[in-house]
């Protein structure tokens, strides 16, 4: 298994729908590759936080200020709709 197939297959990894050759693949792949051992480790992570966290509300003032500045810095220029 190359670092690519490994990212071809981390979403499916992540939702345990792969099968189990598949499995021993990416585990043997991950065992002798640190680059796809951080980033399955800091995947991992981060959906562990996402989960862990409820979500709330952005403010609509700070949210449309947000929008603005992002519009602003992409478009050069002031940017309303």
């Amino acid at each position: 298994m190359t670092c690519t197939d490994f990212l071809s297959q981390l979403t499916d990894f992540f939702d345990g729908v792969v099968s189990p050759e598949l499995l021993a693949e990416v585990e043997h792949h991950i065992a002798e590759c640190k680059h796809c051992e951080v980033v399955l480790d800091s995947t991992t992570k981060t959906i562990n936080i996402y989960r862990d966290h409820e979500l709330y509300e952005f403010p609509v003032d700070a949210r449309e200020r947000l929008r603005t500045t992002i519009m602003s810095k992409c478009y050069g220029h002031s940017h309303k709709s």
